[in-house]
């Protein structure tokens, strides 16, 4: 409980730091267009964009691409359960709930705020691809970017949860690849 209470202070210094800025993001949700679009991004973000591109990978690379696909969905599944983790654990509502002033875009997944899972996600399978597949990463990479840009536009997130979410989910795809990626492969390879 104690270490319920310091997240707690923290968060809320935190949330007083980065509410001025959350409301200026936030703004673009006034132009339909932009709220449109952030709004089909962020559902985008739930996952399908993921599953698609996940199932389309072994088609787009027949010899890596088995291995690297179920390598994403592993390492997603573990990105799922370290967030929801995370969240439960460190209790930090979202910008919208806190700050009436910020306008939710979008209704949220789930309660809490800090990491973002979508920005979790889209880091990690962003980094796992930049390592497998350089062009494709390049070309998901606008995604990604507004997957994270979605999450502060439409009030559901601090900045510090996106910043938080890209960190953990970055290191999550870089120890994926580092250490589990050529054994995939190399299994997959001799099995196909």
């Amino acid at each position: 409980m104690a270490s319920t209470s310091k997240a707690s202070r923290f968060f809320e210094l935190a949330d007083q730091r980065e509410v001025a800025f959350c409301q200026s993001i936030n703004r673009a949700v006034r132009f339909r267009p932009a709220l449109g679009y952030f709004r089909l991004v962020s559902r985008l973000g739930d996952g399908w964009f993921w599953y698609a591109l996940i199932l389309s990978i072994p088609f787009l690379y027949p010899q890596s691409g088995p291995g690297l696909a179920l390598l994403m969905a592993l390492t997603g599944l573990t990105c799922t359960l370290s967030y929801k983790l995370l969240k439960r654990r460190l209790i930090r509502e979202r910008p919208f709930i806190s700050f009436p002033a910020i306008n939710c875009g979008t209704p949220p997944l789930d309660r809490y705020s800090f990491p973002s899972g979508h920005t979790l996600h889209a880091a990690c399978f962003q980094v796992m691809l930049t390592v497998a597949e350089p062009a494709l990463a390049l070309i998901v990479l606008p995604f990604t970017l507004s997957v994270a840009a979605s999450r502060v536009v439409l009030g559901l997130h601090y900045p510090s949860d996106v910043a938080a979410g890209a960190l953990i989910g970055g290191l999550m795809g870089y120890v994926a690849m580092s250490w589990l990626h050529s054994d995939f492969v190399i299994f997959f390879a001799g099995h196909v």
